[in-house]
């Protein structure tokens, strides 16, 4: 059993459950999700293409500056302790907003003078995904910990689900409105459009968040405080990772978000090389992988009703056993790149990103009852902790997945054979997190 299902809130009085955040406040914390998604696809996806295509740059290039964002992102425990000194979140999710939006429209223009001055271009760049990266840190460490400490145990899991899915939403209306008004390409269209996105973000935000923190005021306060010790943030954080189930769980959302990611940039180069995929082919098959994501995770966000967690498991259960069926999906690309094209890449695929999804909106889920287990005043850290962890797994899966696959073609002579040996280290990462999972006893 991953985590018990008593909370804080499960002592409380009816009436303070009922002002704890409904579905309504869920959702719009999910706006706030959502405009931090637009700005960040924003910058890691169509500046990505910009500079590739348009600017025939090395691809290089911008894969260090989207590493560099989420390597920066190291800092969002001292953003979450730095909050958790004060009672509101409210404007620690603006400001970082405000600086994500800066550092959006800087990457634009940056891109944009790339085409100009070369380094010119790339200094304001290095600066613009610095400041994408503490925009993130700041408002969306913020965010999750206001989730946390404002919604109930038994709407956690759905909640989370709503907010990633509405940051996924972001992801696409975003790309699909810039790619309907950036045709012609100019630089000056680009930097147009990007500051359109960050105002419209910004204000957003704003809106979504007006007096909603109030709103849960009384919930909030009728649930117990952690004693607030006047220490500084080393100190906190070694105090912190002390405890055995905060320091399992970060440990199981670093290995498990390197796996995650490190599949990403080699699963379509797999298919191709191997299954003879056409581009286009290879395209479906990554949407076929993000649709069995949303199954996955809206299964878990139903496993949050009583009515259905009887019938398909606790939200604890799908953390240990998404990550198991995930290694298992893993090992099925190991085979398929064995048997070759006979192999059912399309099926397998899709239920990878099944299990991927389950498990992944599970440990957020499971990241917030844990951030408030103990009561309120240190959710802020411990959320910031594990999303640093996550971001830096982010960093490093996409890099090392690439490299390893890479390596693994010049030191094994067949493609497929090498594809394999990648996929099977990732499905041993997958089972190593699912066993520090298993480990969290709070």
């Amino acid at each position: 059993m991953l985590m018990t299902n008593v909370s804080s809130t499960s002592t409380m009085p009816a009436s303070v459950k009922d002002n704890s955040l409904g579905w309504l406040g869920i959702i719009r914390l999910g706006l706030v999700q959502t405009c931090i998604g637009a700005i960040v696809v924003m910058t890691t996806s169509t500046l990505n293409r910009i500079m590739v295509v348009e600017l025939s740059l090395p691809a290089l290039i911008p894969g260090i500056l989207v590493a560099l964002h989420y390597f920066v992102q190291v800092i969002r425990p001292k953003m979450g302790f730095i909050s958790d000194k004060g009672k509101h979140k409210t404007p620690w999710i603006i400001g970082g907003m405000s600086v994500l939006a800066i550092g959006g429209a800087g990457a634009s223009l940056g891109t944009a003078m790339m085409g100009v001055n070369l380094i010119l271009g790339l200094v304001i760049s290095f600066i613009a995904f610095v400041m994408i990266g503490i925009g993130v840190s700041i408002s969306g460490t913020s965010l999750l910990a206001l989730l946390a400490k404002s919604v109930n145990d038994q709407r956690r899991a759905a909640g989370a689900t709503i907010v990633w899915l509405m940051m996924i939403f972001g992801f696409a209306i975003t790309s699909v409105m810039i790619g309907k008004f950036i045709d012609p390409y100019t630089p000056a269209k680009v930097v147009t459009i990007a500051c359109v996105v960050s105002v419209i973000a910004v204000l957003l935000t704003m809106m979504s968040l007006y007096r909603l923190e109030d709103s849960v005021s009384q919930y909030i306060q009728n649930q117990p405080e952690i004693q607030k010790e006047n220490m500084p943030f080393k100190e906190a954080l070694a105090e912190m990772w002390r405890d055995s189930d905060i320091r399992h769980l970060t440990q199981f959302i670093f290995i498990s978000m390197l796996a995650f990611s490190s599949q990403d940039l080699i699963l379509e180069p797999f298919a191709g090389i191997v299954f003879h995929y056409s581009v286009g082919q290879t395209t479906s098959l990554s949407g076929l992988q993000h649709s069995g994501v949303l199954i996955g995770m809206l299964l878990v966000a139903a496993s949050g009703f009583s009515f259905f967690r009887k019938y398909i498991g606790s939200l604890n259960a799908w953390v240990v056993y998404g990550c198991i069926a995930s290694a298992i999906g893993m090992a099925g690309l190991c085979i398929g790149g064995l048997v070759g094209p006979t192999w059912p890449l399309n099926l397998n695929v899709f239920l990878l990103g099944v299990a991927n999804g389950a498990f992944s909106i599970a440990a957020i889920g499971t990241m917030m009852r844990l951030a408030v287990a103990d009561g309120l005043g240190k959710e802020g850290v411990r959320i910031g902790l594990w999303g640093g962890a996550q971001a830096i797994a982010f960093g490093l899966g996409g890099l090392l997945g690439a490299v390893a696959s890479d390596a693994a073609r010049l030191l094994i002579t067949d493609t497929a054979s090498a594809y394999s040996s990648v996929f099977a280290v990732e499905a041993f990462l997958f089972i190593v997190s699912a066993k520090f999972a298993t480990r969290i006893q709070r």
